[in-house]
């Protein structure tokens, strides 16, 4: 039986200057506990920039309101 991946969680990048995600990685909670910030190509802004990390599915698994 295959291991579960507990510990190893998704996380968007997105760009401190526009707000763009554009960038999805994976990380060891357990290893790195404090968050990603790189530097990064933006291809909206067309240079490299500082991108911090979110969550991943922002707001998309929420139920649509009625």
């Amino acid at each position: 039986m295959a291991k579960k991946k507990g510990k190893v969680k998704y996380a968007g990048l997105v760009c401190s200057s526009c707000g763009e995600r554009s960038y999805v990685t994976t990380r060891n909670t357990q290893n790195s506990p404090t968050l990603i910030e790189i530097n990064k190509y933006c291809p909206r802004e067309r240079k490299h920039t500082l991108h911090k990390e979110t969550k991943k599915n922002l707001g998309r698994n929420e139920a649509p309101k009625r």
